[in-house]
């Protein structure tokens, strides 16, 4: 998620001017339009996106820092992997995340004499850089649902009708693939 790669337009933007966030959170709503959306699904390799919005909370974090909080929703129309029909996906997600300026010393991870990094993977993320006076959202909300979305979505009760499986007395008759190679070694 590092938005200081500036070369190429991202398919949902929404652009937040870093100097007018305060420390008193300012709450934005978001929602993408029907361009950005047909972006999104080419993106993501889903069908559609029907709908992309983000309830967010943007303030201050320490002194140069910027949190932004909040909830986003989504309706995707996937392909289910069983039947190839249309299936649709609901989304909702709640994430934070804390970006600080590039160079910033929060940027930084302290390390101990051992050179060795401590992570807590309950405990927050670290945080993300940002280049220059505008913090784009758009990215981070696009993140957020594309981790969220079912690679492998399923309509309830489909199943394969074409796959077979062997019971164990078929299992047993069958001769093992590594037979051949029992009296390899000997032979040598």
């Amino acid at each position: 998620m590092q938005n200081h790669i500036q070369d190429e337009k991202p398919p949902f933007s929404y652009g937040v001017k870093v100097g007018h966030v305060s420390t008193n959170a300012v709450s934005v709503h978001v929602e993408a339009d029907a361009r950005e959306r047909t972006d999104l699904a080419a993106a993501w390799k889903i069908e559609s996106v029907e709908a992309l919005s983000a309830d967010l909370q943007i303030n201050r974090w320490k002194r140069d820092g910027i949190r932004v909080k909040g909830t986003v929703s989504a309706r995707l129309t996937q392909t289910c992997v069983v039947t190839l029909e249309p299936i649709e996906t609901r989304i909702d997600e709640e994430f934070e995340q804390i970006f600080v300026p590039e160079g910033s010393k929060l940027a930084r991870i302290a390390t101990g004499t051992t050179a060795e990094m401590v992570l807590d993977p309950d405990g927050p993320d670290l945080p993300e850089t940002f280049s220059g006076d505008t913090l784009d959202v758009g990215p981070i909300i696009s993140e957020f649902v594309a981790l969220a979305i079912d690679p492998y979505p399923r309509k309830p009760g489909a199943e394969f009708a074409d796959h077979i499986e062997m019971g164990d007395e078929e299992a047993a008759k069958r001769p093992s693939p590594f037979a051949a190679l029992k009296d390899w070694k000997s032979g040598q």
